[in-house]
């Protein structure tokens, strides 16, 4: 193994030992911590994630460092994560929790604060302690909660390496890192998540995103339009769980798209337009880097277009759908796709035809109020979470509005190669013992009533 591996896993277990020893209160005064440090510095934070990671927008990353610390500390606060968590007089049964250990998280460059802050609220929440391998594009973002959070632990006499990273990352180290720990957290692209499988340690992985917009019939296309762009355009794009199309009814087609031009959208249905769009933003059918998380402003001067000032996405309508079409595909930056349906049946058939073609297990954004279409397209669908009349890119992340977890890593699911088809959440972190009694007044029933 490598030394600098070692040693930093030696040192994680040591501390882990220590953390192991404090009760609730302690416990949940650090992880508290962990988020009210990113609260209280969210705007230098956020300002040193765009400097260094060369994407997304200032003011979205400030919005995102004090949501999610101020959501997942709320969600668990209060919460029981170590000892006994459970007991069922009837059933006899008692469930006490215990760590899994050390934790390794993989985390990106598109979330580099918010993500290493909410694995390791939920990896010391079960007393478990974690080893962070950041994005070689956000090594200085990890370092600089690191830091914050030491002056902290040395205050409250916790020791250091409960949150420790490793500086230098590479793609060697990292994947050293997780055949090394208990447990991996690989929140990232293909490449990390597929590492982290293959790490022969227990792995919680995320998927690709290619969120599909469904606008029903009758819904109010105003707010419909207006929670879909803002969804899309949320620091520029770069977040897995953004709208990615618009799929309107084709009767109020015209008036649909006229909604989102109102609303600053730049709308192009030239095919030589949306051709030439398509050679910029995937060349040789692949995501340009060029792209990923930049302003409208920028991919339109590389596909050499003019758009009107203010102009918040671009919005393209393609001939076709599906598999062999890029705008089809996953689009990290503030763009869309346009379609249009006959019947919500048609409607849920482009989604599912999209999503097998990228982003299958991860969410939906349906603009609905009719709840049989709702259902109908979330027995269809192959996704973790359907997002009803909500800005799904910060809200299928779990929201105050919604009972999904609070996370920065959306499951998605057997799709998605992930072990979950749900929101990370700290129970995911911790290994349970069953104490089992035999049950008061049981009777086992007859062979004619089991098979009746």
């Amino acid at each position: 193994m490598n030394q600098l591996i070692q040693s930093l896993v030696e040192r994680s277990r040591k501390a882990q030992q220590v953390l192991c020893t404090y009760d609730q209160e302690k416990t949940d005064a650090i992880v508290r911590m962990f988020a009210k440090v990113i609260f209280d510095n969210a705007e230098p934070l956020a300002k040193l994630a765009v400097e260094e990671s060369r994407m997304g927008v200032y003011e979205d990353k400030v919005t995102k460092n004090k949501g999610k610390s101020r959501i997942i500390w709320n969600a668990l606060k209060g919460k029981k994560s170590i000892g006994m968590i459970g007991r069922d007089e009837e059933a006899g049964l008692i469930e006490v929790a215990k760590p899994m250990g050390v934790i390794a998280a993989a985390t990106p460059c598109t979330n580099p604060i918010v993500t290493p802050m909410c694995n390791a609220m939920y990896a010391v929440k079960c007393q478990n302690t974690i080893i962070i391998a950041p994005h070689p594009r956000s090594k200085r973002c990890a370092m600089a909660v690191a830091e914050l959070y030491y002056k902290e632990l040395d205050r409250m006499g916790v020791p250091r390496d409960i949150f420790l990273v490793i500086e230098e990352p590479s793609i060697e180290l990292t994947n050293e890192l997780m055949a090394a720990c208990d447990v991996v957290l690989a929140t990232g692209g293909a490449g990390v998540v597929k590492s982290a499988y293959s790490s022969g340690r227990p792995s919680y992985g995320v998927g690709p995103g290619n969120v599909q917009g469904l606008i029903d019939e009758g819904i109010d296309y105003k707010a419909a339009a207006g929670r879909m762009i803002a969804s899309r355009i949320f620091d520029n794009g770069i977040i897995c769980s953004g709208t990615q199309t618009i799929i309107a009814p084709e009767k109020d087609y015209d008036a649909v798209i006229k909604e989102f031009v109102e609303q600053g959208a730049y709308y192009i249905d030239d095919k030589a337009v949306v051709d030439k769009l398509a050679d910029v933003v995937f060349p040789d059918g692949v995501i340009n880097k060029k792209v990923v998380g930049q302003s409208v402003k920028t991919i339109a001067e590389l596909a050499g277009i003019t758009v009107p000032e203010g102009t918040k996405v671009i919005v393209v309508k393609p001939e076709k759908h599906g598999a062999g079409v890029v705008w089809s595909k996953e689009k990290m930056c503030p763009m869309m796709a346009a379609y249009s349906y006959k019947t919500w049946e048609e409607a849920v058939q482009i989604a599912y035809d999209n999503l097998v073609y990228e982003g299958e297990g991860h969410s939906a954004d349906i603009q609905s109020d009719n709840e049989a279409n709702i259902e109908y397209a979330g027995v269809k669908l192959p996704v973790s979470r359907v997002v009803v009349n909500q800005t799904c890119s910060s809200m299928a992340g779990g929201a105050f509005a919604n009972s999904l977890n609070p996370t920065t890593t959306l499951g998605c699911g057997s799709w998605g190669n992930n072990a979950i088809s749900e929101n990370l959440f700290y129970t995911h972190l911790m290994n349970k013992s069953r104490i089992a009694f035999v049950k008061k007044d049981w009777k086992q029933p007859s062979d004619e009533e089991i098979f009746a």
